[in-house]
């Protein structure tokens, strides 16, 4: 078999990548480990920054997501019986976000994909990347259980940080950062038409919340808990209690519902670079991971992949190689904005069990200037919207 690009992996980078090539007129083949059904029923992000909107209405991909998606104009900062909300466009220009679950683009671009005829194969897993290094990169797959190679031009690699791309790039040329936090995510989805108009993102000393929505039926909501924790320990009345508890505002009410699913999530920091080497280019969680307090995993994948996409067109239309070796600096300027600002969210709203009384005063007096001065409020909104955009 043989392409000009190889892509791994189909979640919403390798898919919208796939998308971005064929409307160029690139012939790319789509490789993914898993079955459709599972790469459709992944429940992911859902914030997306307008540039992702953006991307996906060039890509002719936004139909549903503009029929359905809905457009948030700010976020409240809730902490200390206090609420803020913090409008976005009056901020950035007129910018704004959307909420639209990554299931759904996946269904978007699958669907798309599809009908455009692409060669796309689910239920095959990757068992080597060869010769990335050279002219002639090879990508060794199963399909039906039957080993098959793939030759290609170029490899890009959208398969999750836990896939077989990263581990590609020798280990005397890969240099990995991480930070484990001290704190996980208990999130629910609950038929429940969401209490809010905007998310709110509340501070308390029993810990973090965030009432977001994927829907204006069903409710995304979320609890700090400890990275060990258990499901089995938190049953459906805990959890909103909890909700309750640290939600709580004078004259506000949680309403509730049916929870329909509910997982526990770690989180951490993670960036490899170089995302590039040779003929070998790595998207999204592949290169990088960020704490989901500021909204940017699935964003920072997408622009990564708008970014590849123009590169390839440059080389296998105009026959230059500035946009593929520019490809991992133009990134990674916007994955470190990113992770600081994402890391900055996460110590700003989480409580630290092991915090002394100094460190809780200044954390309380940190969420005070952001809620009341106009230059903190405009660093928060234009990081949030999306500070950068790698061209």
């Amino acid at each position: 078999m043989r392409t000009r690009v190889a892509i791994i992996g189909a979640g919403p980078a390798g898919l919208l990548l796939s998308q971005l090539l064929h409307d160029r007129g690139i012939d790319a083949v789509l490789l993914e480990a898993r079955d459709r059904e599972y790469c459709e029923g992944r429940q992911r992000a859902g914030m997306l920054e307008q540039a992702t909107v953006d991307v996906l209405r060039e890509a002719g991909a936004a139909d549903r997501l503009d029929r359905e998606g809905l457009v948030h104009h700010g976020i409240h900062l809730r902490f200390a019986g206090r609420d803020r909300h913090i409008d976005f466009p009056s901020r950035t220009g007129g910018r704004s976000v959307t909420v639209y679950g990554q299931t759904e683009i996946v269904k978007d671009l699958v669907a798309k994909r599809i009908a455009e005829g692409a060669r796309m194969y689910f239920d095959a897993p990757v068992t080597a990347i060869e010769g990335i290094d050279g002219a002639a990169p090879r990508v060794r797959f199963l399909r039906d259980g039957v080993e098959e190679v793939l030759e290609c031009d170029l490899v890009a690699g959208c398969d999750g940080f836990h896939g077989v791309s990263r581990g590609a790039i020798p280990a005397d040329v890969l240099k990995t950062h991480e930070r484990a936090h001290p704190f996980a995510w208990l999130g629910i989805l609950a038929d429940v038409a969401p209490s809010t108009d905007d998310l709110i993102y509340a501070y308390s000393e029993r810990g973090f919340a965030l009432h977001s929505m994927r829907s204006r039926a069903v409710s995304r909501l979320y609890l700090q808990v400890d990275p060990d924790a258990d499901l089995a320990d938190w049953p459906d009345e805990r959890i909103w209690a909890e909700l309750r508890e640290r939600l709580a505002l004078p004259g506000w009410r949680l309403d509730e519902g049916p929870i329909r699913e509910r997982s526990i999530t770690p989180m951490r920091s993670f960036v490899a670079e170089p995302m590039s080497f040779g003929r070998l280019f790595l998207a999204g969680d592949a290169a990088h991971i960020v704490p989901p307090t500021g909204a940017k995993g699935l964003n920072l994948a997408m622009a990564d992949v708008r970014v590849l996409a123009r590169a390839c067109a440059e080389y296998f239309l105009a026959g230059s190689r500035a946009g593929l070796d520019g490809y991992s600096d133009a990134c990674l300027r916007r994955v470190w904005r990113a992770e600081q600002f994402s890391s900055w969210m996460t110590t700003l709203l989480h409580a630290r069990a092991d915090a002394s009384g100094f460190d809780r005063r200044c954390q309380e007096a940190e969420l005070a200037y952001v809620a009341d001065s106009s230059a903190a409020m405009d660093s928060l909104a234009e990081n949030y919207v999306g500070y950068t955009w790698a061209d």
